[in-house]
């Protein structure tokens, strides 16, 4: 399966839409706020630049997709009256995969403007905001053109499904499941645990050839408390989707030939 061409969460803004439901990756962020402010305040006092590039991978769409970017320019414009420095200007970069609905983001670009100059009586900062489509396992932009990189909860989703989850009759070694369950043998954790290190150190390498010296990341990554990859708070969701999963095939009429 190509994943950089079908994969993509629910666009649009109706029931099933990801807008309609990332409330939880919405907490997530929330809940490591007060660190990714601390960067953003920290480069800036490090940092001598009139326009800082920004870039958010795995922004998807819905309202978390700009909540951090005013969060940011926020911090900022209070770091700025404090130390009395000029404002910068922001050059914002909005990335996930070339299915991702960036329509739906930029339709909600006039209000996130509005918002931002609701109740102010100095000059609004300059924010330009871009999207850009393609995986971030591999060089997105050009050399040394960003001082904060953002990720969360995208980084634990592969570029690929793991070539040796395979045998050598292209039969699947982790039958009957779509998650690393109970059931599943060592092979299969396995599988993941190399796929993940080379999709993250392409992800590193590339990222460091676009920030600035001195650029910041934060990166917040889905995990797990202890060693066992079978960790029942990350398996329990993916339990419920492998069943609904059964269900929906076991429903399906047998077509006969």
């Amino acid at each position: 399966m190509d994943v950089e061409r079908v994969f993509h969460m629910s666009g649009g803004v109706g029931k099933t839409s990801y807008a309609q439901n990332s409330s939880l990756q919405k907490k997530a962020s929330d809940m490591m706020k007060h660190i990714t402010m601390e960067t953003i305040q920290q480069l800036y006092h490090e940092v001598t630049a009139k326009s800082l590039g920004i870039a958010d991978l795995g922004c998807s769409s819905g309202p978390n997709s700009l909540s951090l970017i005013k969060d940011i320019v926020e911090a900022v414009e209070g770091s700025c009256h404090k130390t009395c420095r000029p404002l910068p200007e922001f050059r914002v970069f909005l990335n996930d995969l070339p299915t991702n609905d960036f329509n739906s983001v930029f339709k909600t670009l006039p209000d996130f403007y509005r918002d931002l100059k609701k109740d102010k009586t100095e000059r609004c900062p300059a924010i330009f905001i871009a999207g850009y489509p393609g995986s971030f396992y591999g060089r997105l932009f050009p050399n040394n053109c960003l001082h904060f990189i953002y990720s969360s909860y995208s980084l634990h989703w592969l570029s690929k499904v793991p070539p040796s989850l395979y045998d050598e009759h292209g039969k699947s070694i982790n039958r009957g499941n779509v998650y690393i369950s109970e059931s599943s043998p060592p092979s299969v954790s396995r599988a993941y645990w190399n796929q993940f290190q080379e999709d993250f150190s392409l992800f590193l390498k590339s990222r460091s050839e676009e920030l600035v010296t001195g650029g910041r990341m934060v990166l917040i990554i889905l995990g797990r408390i202890g060693h066992n990859h079978v960790d029942r708070g990350n398996s329990f969701f993916w339990e419920i989707l492998s069943r609904c999963l059964a269900i929906s095939v076991s429903q399906v009429p047998h077509c006969l030939v």
